[in-house]
């Protein structure tokens, strides 16, 4: 009797073992499938960063270059394809490109000849803005861009292929020529804006902690790095009026409805100001002025200020024309041309 009780705990320990076993596969299985989902969509979305934007030629061209310098030699510069320098005088801020890319006008009279391939690739060219000063250009596709200060623009000679993809690091305005076969697109940090023919700007600085796109005319689909673990790509297409304000840190994308010619109106070397904080307009007249300024009071750049300013006056001026509405004292020190704003 004790013989057969024995081998019935036996029996029973081993088909435990069996059920236990068999509950431990079954839980890798399941694991196992569940990490190769969560690998599958992290190389799906990897795809679409890495591929889409990694693969195309103007991003991966401008990821080669030199970390882009705002301040510069003072100048504006023009690289092309081959490396040649040129550097561009307060008369010849503007280019413009033939057809075929082959012919550079540079302002009103000089004209430079550059192959439109270089070593069986395709030939790239780099404008570069220092702050302080604006550039214009016309692509071989008769879209035109307005680069402001501390701008960097990479572009191909000529467009080929299904789309025209150029680079954007700083702040541009384009008018781009409508093109239905050829949608025009703005690679700008986890950013892509396609468009076939409108206008809008890109605000995408380095030390800015957003990327903003403002729709002037035409539409546009604003493609760019979600939130979230996988950080999955997501589109928003916005309307004429309309900006997006994308948090670089987080890939928050927020739109709202603004007033248009405030994004635009330094084109024409004006800016309108809505209630905007002190701290950003002193970022702006830096750069437009290539004039260090600095707010000595943390709750003096919160303030908020309304207005235009009109930057064809000088910089003092400018500053004087916002002392006018709110409590500030400035003044200028000799060492680097520095500015400095405090409470009054």
């Amino acid at each position: 009797m004790d013989i057969l009780n024995e081998e019935k705990k036996a029996l029973k320990n081993r088909i435990m073992r069996s059920v236990q076993h068999y509950r431990r596969r079954k839980k890798r299985q399941r694991i196992g499938m569940i990490s190769a989902c969560v690998i599958l969509v992290l190389a799906v979305s990897g795809w679409w960063y890495g591929d889409r934007f990694g693969s195309s030629p103007v991003y991966k061209y401008a990821l080669t270059l030199p970390e882009n310098h705002p301040q510069g030699s003072g100048e504006i510069e023009l690289f092309l394809g081959k490396g040649d320098r040129i550097a561009l005088g307060a008369a010849d801020s503007t280019i413009a490109y033939s057809r075929n890319g082959q012919q550079v006008t540079i302002g009103n009279s000089k004209t430079v000849e550059q192959g439109e391939e270089e070593e069986g690739a395709i030939a790239y060219n780099t404008l570069t803005v220092p702050y302080g000063k604006r550039s214009r250009v016309v692509l071989s596709d008769s879209t035109v861009v307005w680069l402001n200060s501390g701008s960097r623009l990479v572009y191909p000679v000529a467009f080929s292929g299904n789309t025209r993809e150029v680079y954007l690091e700083g702040e541009g305005i384009f008018e781009v020529a409508h093109n239905k076969e050829k949608p025009f697109m703005v690679l700008a940090d986890n950013h892509r804006i396609r468009v076939l023919g409108t206008v809008f700007n890109v605000s995408n600085y380095a030390e800015d902690k957003t990327l903003k796109t403002v729709l002037k005319s035409g539409s546009v689909a604003v493609e760019y790095k979600g939130t979230g673990i996988l950080k999955q790509k997501q589109t928003i297409r916005i309307e004429p009026g309309t900006m997006t304000v994308y948090e670089k840190s987080t890939g928050r994308m927020i739109s709202e409805k603004v007033n248009i010619e405030d994004y635009f109106s330094w084109k024409e070397g004006v800016l309108i100001l809505r209630n905007c904080k002190l701290g950003d307009i002193v970022k702006k007249l830096s750069r437009y002025y290539n004039i260090a300024i600095e707010i000595g009071d943390e709750d003096l750049a919160k303030e908020t200020f309304s207005g235009y300013l009109d930057l064809k006056e000088s910089v003092e001026s400018v500053i004087s024309t916002i002392g006018k509405t709110t409590d500030i004292r400035y003044f200028a020190t000799e060492e680097n041309n520095k500015w400095i704003i405090n409470q009054k």
